[in-house]
């Protein structure tokens, strides 16, 4: 007797899975375009099943995450060999710890700059404030404008 222990045989419609992932249209057709995503057809619609559906999951991860399409690619292409994913994880590993370094030196770059835009700020506001000091207001007006935009204060 076999137990087959996967999801039932469920298909979604291009729709379901934008909404579901917050993606779009464009983004699969993208995605199937470069042969990560293969759905099959009925008529001219699209129609993914289980398996698609947990490999946009996977690629929109990957993406988060800054890998390329073609490490998705590599890693998509070894969950299609079987053996409990054991390559796939081994391989997922040594590319998120690549990235892990490579985010880390960005990191240390924007503290770099931001330290940098920090003492020209001040630099310049001590030379406002001896110069011009009426300037100043406005300049932290203009401040607050930018802090409100970056927060999304201005998107509601």
């Amino acid at each position: 007797m076999s137990t087959d222990l996967r999801r039932p045989s469920r298909t979604y419609t291009i729709r379901q899975l934008c909404q579901e992932f917050g993606c779009t249209p464009r983004a699969l057709r993208f995605y199937e375009d470069k042969g990560l995503l293969a759905p099959q057809r009925q008529g001219l619609n699209r129609v993914y099943a289980n398996r698609d559906r947990a490999r946009l999951a996977l690629i929109l991860r990957g993406k988060r995450l800054g890998l390329s399409l073609t490490d998705l690619r590599e890693l998509l292409d070894l969950y299609e060999l079987g053996g409990g994913g054991v390559e796939q994880n081994a391989l997922s590993l040594r590319k998120f710890r690549e990235k892990l370094v490579e985010l880390e030196k960005q990191r240390a770059d924007l503290d770099e700059a931001i330290g940098e835009l920090r003492e020209g700020i001040a630099g310049l506001e001590e030379r406002l404030a001896n110069i011009r000091p009426d300037l100043l207001p406005r300049a932290a007006d203009y401040d607050q404008v930018l802090r409100r935009q970056l927060d999304g204060a201005d998107h509601a």
